[in-house]
């Protein structure tokens, strides 16, 4: 996976330095979630990686399929990814740019999984709470997932928090067991 990220960096990079540029990193990130969400099918994959396609009409196929969803630099950046056989990778590019853009834009992306519904109340002590041991403001993503019994696991970026009942076992079985 990291090599995946190493491969990908200079095109976030450089999608996000043309991005801050122009303006326009809600555009990008909208583009490059489309294209996260198209090659996320199993048939586009495999349509990709066929060293049998031709890479022009593989391009033109994918913009005819992307038709009205980017821009003439979307479209650009499309046709570059492909050019280097890098399509297969926008998945980790959107990664990275959402990473750069919530960098710059001062926030930063959190998951939070609960065993049980996490009220208003809860959602906005939480979020302060992370707000000053991140040192910046959080935006809350809540799912519930019953399989943590009880507690919550909290991922935002790299740090991960796993308050949950389900990771004291998953803690306490490996001690014994060591």
């Amino acid at each position: 996976m990291s090599e995946l990220i190493t491969l990908a960096r200079p095109y976030a990079e450089a999608a996000f330095k043309r991005a801050k540029e122009t303006g326009s990193t809600g555009k990008w990130t909208d583009q490059l979630s489309f294209l996260s969400s198209v090659m996320s099918d199993d048939r586009m994959r495999k349509a990709v990686s066929n060293p049998k396609v031709r890479r022009d009409v593989l391009a033109q196929s994918f913009l005819g399929l992307c038709e009205g969803q980017l821009d003439p630099e979307g479209q650009n950046f499309l046709r570059l990814l492909i050019q280097n056989q890098r399509l297969g990778l926008v998945g980790e590019i959107a990664e990275l740019f959402g990473e750069y853009r919530a960098e710059d834009e001062g926030y930063v992306d959190v998951d939070v999984a609960s065993a049980f519904e996490v009220s208003a109340d809860e959602k906005s002590k939480l979020s302060k709470t992370l707000d000053a041991a991140l040192g910046r403001t959080s935006r809350l993503k809540v799912s519930v997932d019953k399989s943590l019994i009880g507690g919550v696991y909290i991922r935002a970026g790299d740090r991960v928090i796993d308050a949950s009942v389900r990771g004291q076992i998953e803690r306490l079985a490996k001690s014994l067991w060591n």
